[in-house]
């Protein structure tokens, strides 16, 4: 019996300190670094945008939602609030505030008070350069868990403003024919839905200075 005891104190020793404090993150979970598409789950468009400026209110670049799945204009990045914030394959917490970057173009998501074109809502553009914009482009994780796991459909609440990132099926004529209006709503509900989808996930890591990609 005292042998057995023994063993099993031996074992708890061996133990990564993550495991021993329930810590360590699910192999599912959405990383800090990772790059991915987005898909709204009401309308199953995928968030997209690319060098094509409103006409109306910010005269900002476009963000809208778009059918196909192979568009390379529809991969983000996930960035913390800061930098150091969100350290590369640090699995991202529900609840924890973010920036999601537009990799081709270089400008982050944002919402400010102008009226969307189409539903009248609140207009989303991506602004910045090079992966910096401002306050306006800071981005609330909402989820039920701990982490924001690949499979969850989350919301994006927008901390300056306190709209939730959605659609609600309002499509455009040219120059980006078919392509569906992306606005800030300020209730949740159904149409405020997305789900993590293709990209380069980086592997959660109980030490950030360490990853993978799968």
């Amino acid at each position: 019996m005292r042998g057995s005891c023994r063993l099993f104190s031996l074992l708890l020793l061996a133990l990564p300190c993550g495991l021993c404090h329930g810590r360590e993150p699910a192999p599912g979970a959405v990383t800090c670094g990772s790059v991915l598409k987005l898909l709204n789950t009401r309308h199953s468009v995928r968030l997209h945008s690319h060098e094509v400026k409103y006409g109306s209110g910010s005269g900002q670049q476009s963000v809208t939602g778009v059918e196909a799945s192979d568009d390379a204009n529809s991969y983000w990045r996930i960035r913390g609030k800061s930098d150091s914030s969100c350290q590369r394959g640090t699995p991202v917490k529900c609840g924890q505030a973010i920036r999601l970057t537009h990799v081709n173009t270089g400008k982050n998501l944002h919402t400010h008070h102008f009226p969307s074109p189409l539903s009248n809502n609140q207009e989303v553009s991506a602004f910045g350069d090079d992966g910096e914009g401002d306050d306006l482009d800071i981005w609330m994780v909402q989820c039920g868990g701990t982490y924001w796991e690949r499979e969850d459909a989350v919301r994006f609440k927008h901390v300056g403003t306190e709209v939730f990132l959605s659609i609600t099926g309002e499509q455009y004529g040219h120059p980006i024919r078919g392509q569906r209006e992306v606005h800030g709503m300020p209730t949740a509900n159904h149409h405020n839905y997305w789900k993590a989808m293709e990209g380069v996930f980086i592997k959660p890591s109980m030490d950030p200075a360490k990853h993978d990609e799968l």
